[in-house]
């Protein structure tokens, strides 16, 4: 699964790179005091990631370097990819921060820890209703507060943004509309509304590079045809355009096909060869305990011989050579064959 990308954290960290969609995420979605004390154009865009390998089907997570109140900072936001909240999200954070904390270390020993600020992007079914560290926790008395640590964090919960609410550039709008619907179950029918934002898009230098990348999510997370697509295009779009757009909704759905044949062979010869780890394990532990009963002590000469041995017809021919052979010489012998 390490090599399946998951179609939410591939179109975030595609347009995460984009700097005005950087900037429409801070200006838009941050506090407005806060806001005032970005200096957005030290605004740097960083290509680390803290999320465990484990965790990373479930989480994508961007980090803004920039100026805060005339010092350096960081704006880390942690976006949730499932349908539901996970409440222990903020808890993943706490861990994250001291991470980022020795990343800048690195390059900055001697300076004071700069601020990190934390940002949740949610598009789950259910009202995020938390924005504290210690929300986590049980109300306890007002004396052990002080041994707790806490933060707040700034939560952008797309469910309670009606759709005029989302602004920003283009681009931005329809990334935020698209997490924000994706999980409706009419998301079809809102497509080519969402769609019709792009017209703009698909005439820049670089639009039909972002159209792609849309598309490529779109393909990914609905269960579209191309002459589907092809008709939002068309009506909500650029009928011009339509062709051309056709083509490439026709080439990025057969790359999905492809990709997801490629996915399922790997995923087949990856239970096949833990089958084969699973049997290969039972044979030398069942040799194991033959010879233990047989040779006693004297076994674990053996073992370091047999654990190299990796092909399974082999193994249960020297099991069951431990029931028939009669002494130790006789048993190596047929072992290094």
């Amino acid at each position: 699964m390490d090599n399946i990308v998951n179609p939410h954290d591939k179109l975030i960290r595609e347009v995460a790179s984009n700097k005005p969609f950087a900037t429409d995420i801070l200006q838009n979605y941050l506090p407005d005091d806060v806001v005032k004390l970005i200096d957005i154009n030290s605004l740097e865009i960083s290509k680390d990631s803290f999320i465990d390998k484990e965790l990373k089907d479930y989480y994508s997570d961007l980090l803004y370097k920039i100026n805060l109140a005339g010092r350096p900072g960081y704006v880390y936001i942690l976006f949730e990819h499932k349908s539901y909240q996970d409440r222990l999200a903020p808890l993943q954070v706490l861990e994250y921060m001291p991470k980022i904390w020795r990343l800048h270390l690195k390059q900055h020993k001697k300076e004071p820890l700069p601020v990190i600020i934390p940002m949740f992007l949610y598009h789950g079914q259910s009202r995020w209703k938390d924005t504290k560290f210690s929300d986590l926790m049980e109300n306890s008395a007002s004396l052990l507060s002080a041994y707790v640590p806490d933060f707040e964090y700034v939560m952008i919960d797309l469910t309670q943004y009606s759709d005029e609410e989302i602004k920003g550039t283009v681009l931005s709008r329809v990334v935020m509309l698209l997490f924000k619907h994706i999980f409706d179950p009419d998301i079809i029918e809102k497509l080519p509304g969402i769609f019709s934002l792009m017209q703009e898009i698909v005439e820049a230098e670089d639009g039909l590079h972002f159209l792609e990348t849309i598309l490529r999510y779109v393909f990914s997370t609905v269960d579209l045809s191309v002459d589907e697509i092809k008709g939002i295009v068309e009506t909500s779009i650029s009928p011009e355009k339509g062709d051309e757009i056709m083509t490439l909704a026709e080439r990025l759905k057969n790359e999905g096909y492809q990709n997801a044949m490629k996915d399922t062979e790997k995923l087949i010869k990856n239970a096949e060869k833990t089958v084969k780890n699973a049997e290969r394990t039972t044979q030398i532990e069942a040799i194991q305990m033959g010879l233990m009963i047989k040779f006693k002590d004297q076994y674990q000469k053996f073992m370091a011989v047999i654990d190299k041995v990796e092909d399974i017809e082999k193994l249960k021919q020297i099991k069951q050579a431990v029931i028939k052979v009669k002494d130790e010489y006789e048993f190596r012998k047929l072992i290094e064959q």
